[in-house]
């Protein structure tokens, strides 16, 4: 059980609109926002650039997060970066002072919904073409790249989980 008893998202069911192949994807994404969003409640904006160990901050994941998904999903529709999206790319794991952690949750919430808008608008039968990945363009299929942005979100909200549960238990103590 996860939040408020509830199950985690796959096993809530159908979603709507998204394709039978893609779902795990769909449940991946929306169990990680929860979890986050939970996560990241009452998280205090002065720790948000610290490190632990020398490990990413959790600023860093945050945007990451977000931006890494937004990546992801558009090399999925074969397309190359915008230069809004490698301006992004540049400032990960800056620290910001003026941005907050509710300013980065945010912009993850955003995004996953934005991502799951494009998975319920998918033909199945684009899901194993081939599509360039970079700027090496290097292969992978359309469902390898959905596939890909949902492990790689869960990996990095394990990553934010210890760090902030790490930073809260030092700023306690």
């Amino acid at each position: 059980m996860t939040i408020d008893n509830k199950p985690e998202v796959w096993l809530r069911g159908t979603l709507n609109n998204i394709p039978a192949l893609l779902q795990p994807v769909a449940h991946a994404l929306l169990q990680a926002r929860e979890e986050l969003n939970e996560l990241m409640t009452n998280f205090p904006d002065t720790l948000l650039w610290h490190r632990v160990v020398g490990l990413a901050s959790p600023g860093f994941h945050l945007q990451h997060l977000t931006g890494v998904l937004s990546r992801l999903f558009t090399y999925a529709k074969g397309e190359g970066l915008s230069q809004l999206q490698l301006d992004y790319l540049v400032v990960e794991g800056k620290s910001i002072d003026t941005v907050r952690t509710a300013d980065l949750v945010e912009s993850f919430n955003i995004q996953v919904d934005k991502a799951l808008m494009q998975l319920s608008g998918i033909d199945e039968t684009t899901l194993t073409a081939w599509c360039g990945v970079g700027r090496a363009q290097l292969p992978s299929t359309v469902i390898g790249l959905y596939v890909h942005a949902a492990e790689h979100t869960m990996r990095h909200l394990g990553q934010l989980l210890v760090t902030v549960k790490v930073l809260e238990q030092q700023e306690n103590n």
